[in-house]
């Protein structure tokens, strides 16, 4: 069985080095963005293509869905993402990643779709309206409580990140997208700066009045829970 496994692996790899050996072939799969975009760019190359789409399709929805609101909107954006990229994958110039550059599409696409439709979020608060905060950021007249002796199995239970969605999406746009950027996908202020056409400071902002305010609004469950 071990001989077998080993042929078998040795076999595989004699194939893969046959193709790396073929002039022009490339391996997708392990290509960097910017040869893939370079690669469809210079001769149309589907599979290229078609790996950008895998890599990001998740992400883009995820994005469009946050500013929509919608999961059929978010679709219909993230359809409409990736035909923009057959068109224009050509003005990418390089100057940021190429994530970092289809965010930026992607955001576009989403607020053209919402003013298209001129459609509106009603489920969102309005910091306006919604002022536990000094002018350093602060939160008044809410008590500090410690969530560290919480599992992880009850923060990241299906109630608890029901709780966590719904705050999420309570979040003023501006605010929302930033936190999704920075907390979830993981960018940096830098990006998201670039994404959004923002100040470094206005990003930085927004996430921090993000971040206290869904602590804010998750603060009574997660404390309550504590104590029983």
């Amino acid at each position: 069985m071990q001989n077998s496994r080993s042929n078998n692996m040795r076999q595989v790899s004699e194939i893969n080095a046959r193709q790396s050996s073929v002039p022009g072939y490339v391996d997708v799969e392990n290509a960097k963005d910017e040869r893939l975009v370079q690669l469809f760019v210079d001769s149309q190359n589907e599979e290229a293509f078609t790996e950008l789409v895998n890599r990001y399709s998740d992400k883009v929805y995820r994005l469009a869905y946050r500013i929509t609101g919608n999961p059929d909107d978010a679709e219909e954006v993230l359809q409409e993402v990736f035909i923009i990229l057959i068109e224009k994958l050509n003005t990418f110039r390089q100057e940021s990643r190429f994530s970092t550059w289809l965010y930026r599409v992607a955001a576009n696409a989403s607020y053209m779709f919402l003013r298209g439709g001129k459609k509106t979020r009603e489920s969102q608060v309005s910091f306006d309206d919604y002022k536990p905060y000094n002018d350093h950021g602060v939160l008044q007249g809410v008590q500090e409580k410690d969530w560290s002796g919480i599992p992880d199995y009850k923060l990241l239970s299906h109630e608890g990140s029901q709780l966590i969605e719904k705050a999420i999406d309570e979040l003023p746009e501006e605010y929302r997208i930033v936190f999704h950027m920075k907390d979830i996908e993981g960018m940096t202020s830098k990006e998201i700066a670039n994404v959004l056409d923002l100040s470094l400071p206005a990003i930085k902002s927004r996430v921090l009045r993000a971040r206290l305010f869904l602590r804010d609004k998750l603060s009574d469950y997660y404390s309550e829970w504590d104590k029983n």
